[in-house]
């Protein structure tokens, strides 16, 4: 009886899920405080990158065990990603970790811009690929339709958005889709190549619109949208442009949203086209604050520290967030688009 309580009482809302390389973790803490709540029930989730690797993986352990089964694979994943991944990092003296885990990137960083991973890894070699293989079994995940998922990655030749659905979905959809194009060959899929979805959407937002089943849409965000201090250091500047790079097509999503809520809200929408359009309810937890002394570095630091650091910051996040918002969802946007997107008094949405 108390379980069919919980379930009348959840709320139905879809999820979106930004790429960010280790700061993934974060997602993972905010879904495992969600799932550990119990009162949002995830129907669909769009992703890119890390965000689609925590969505798969969300999804194949909800469909194998429920609520706790999708803790435990998030939990069984990212620890499997610190054995593997994180055991190849460079391991320092405690008092240089942070500035030799820098140096240490930086030097990669400048490797990247004259050898390509066709020179430096001519195998291909992708540690994480056997992590998800491990994972996720990717044929039972075809018959998922417990969550809906919309995974984004890059098409290399004409530089557009592909969305791959349930159907689509296959373990190199996901390395696609996560596929950072200084690290790793591109991946083929049929007869295309595809490098990061954050490129073009991070992560496209666009097929949740379409999904009836609720019109709220909670997003995590990675990277931090906004940063008061102005980068002067090499490395600052690097990492700015990194997160406003990888915010911009969500940010531009932000504005069509924004522009189609006021249509609507205002009585612009000719009666007979209503139906096609729908008021979408916006909500945001942002990373801003949470990930402020992180930088681009800490997204390839895998350390079960780092990784368990992160997921901590996103449990606090999301515990926060629900307190002051969850009456919200199913009534009204959480996050003010407009003042989200516009500056220094812009008003053409209104």
């Amino acid at each position: 009886m108390g379980k069919k309580i919980m379930e009348k009482k959840q709320k139905i809302v879809h999820m979106a899920l930004q790429g960010g390389g280790a700061h993934g973790a974060f997602a993972w803490g905010v879904l495992d405080k969600i799932l550990e709540d119990g009162r949002l029930s995830i129907d669909g989730m769009c992703a890119t990158s890390a965000g689609s690797m925590n969505a798969v993986v969300y999804a194949y352990g909800k469909m194998k065990g429920g609520r706790e089964g999708a803790r435990e694979a998030l939990h069984n994943f990212w620890y499997n990603i610190s054995q593997s991944v994180g055991s190849l990092a460079p391991k320092f003296p405690p008092f240089f970790n942070d500035i030799l885990k820098k140096w240490t990137f930086n030097l990669f960083d400048a490797m990247s811009h004259v050898v390509s991973p066709y020179q430096f890894n001519p195998n291909n070699i992708n540690i994480i690929r056997d992590v998800l293989e491990r994972t996720v079994n990717f044929e039972e995940m075809k018959s998922c339709n417990c969550t809906k998922l919309f995974i984004s990655a890059t098409n290399v030749r004409t530089g557009k958005v592909k969305v791959f659905d349930n159907k689509e979905l296959s373990l190199d959809v996901v390395l696609a889709s996560a596929c950072l194009p200084y690290l790793f060959h591109s991946v083929k899929i049929k007869d295309e190549y595809y490098w990061d979805g954050g490129y073009i959407g991070n992560p496209a937002i666009f097929p949740l619109f379409y999904e009836g089943t609720t019109r709220d849409v909670i997003i995590i965000h990675i990277n931090p949208i906004v940063r008061s201090k102005l980068p002067t250091e090499a490395s600052e500047i690097m990492n700015r442009i990194n997160e406003i790079t990888f915010n911009a097509s969500l940010l531009h999503e932000f504005r069509a949203i924004a522009f189609v809520n006021k249509l609507i809200e205002e009585g612009w929408i000719k009666d007979e086209y209503q139906h096609k359009l729908r008021n979408i309810l916006m909500h945001s937890i942002r990373a801003d604050e949470a990930l402020h002394d992180f930088d681009i570095s800490t997204k390839f630091d895998a350390s079960w520290v780092s990784l368990t650091n992160l997921r901590d910051l996103g449990r606090i996040e999301a515990k926060n967030w629900l307190e002051k918002n969850f009456d919200k969802i199913g009534k009204k946007s959480s996050v003010n688009l407009k003042k989200e997107i516009l500056e220094n008094g812009d008003d053409h949405i209104g």
